[in-house]
């Protein structure tokens, strides 16, 4: 199928933050556990925007490591986003505050992602971000 002229698609960047053997996960108005992110602002970059939207969303400070993964999301059936998956680590201390945007946050065990109502595209980049980074070179 060939590509429409003059369709963009927006970017968002999302984390895959793991601490203790759990992956932090937001609860979206769909229903869907995501993970925390969101979309670029003007003049930002990636990470930039990364650090940003987790610490509005969560309350917690993050160090992004690495890009794991690049997949288009179709949110709805009119709506597609390209989604960019950072590594990313705490670098601050304490609790998950929840923004506005979302209605609950957990952290998953690692064991049970893959049973959990989040979008499966996540799945392959959870995956590379939990991999040594020297194993990322197979796509």
């Amino acid at each position: 199928m060939a590509a429409r002229r003059g369709m963009r698609l927006p970017v968002s960047v999302k984390g895959v933050l793991v601490h203790r053997g759990r992956l932090l996960v937001l609860r979206n108005n769909r229903g869907e556990w995501e993970l925390p992110g969101g979309r670029l602002d003007d003049g930002e970059t990636p990470e930039e925007a990364l650090q940003r939207e987790i610490l509005e969303e969560t309350g917690i400070e993050i160090t992004v490591r690495r890009l794991v993964d690049a997949w288009v999301f179709q949110v709805t059936p009119k709506e597609k986003v390209l989604i960019l998956q950072y590594s990313c680590r705490m670098s601050g201390k304490g609790g998950v505050k929840i923004s506005h945007e979302h209605t609950e946050s957990a952290w998953l065990p690692l064991a049970s992602v893959d049973r959990e109502p989040l979008p499966r595209g996540y799945l392959r980049g959870i995956r590379r971000a939990l991999a040594p980074s020297t194993s990322r070179t197979s796509r």
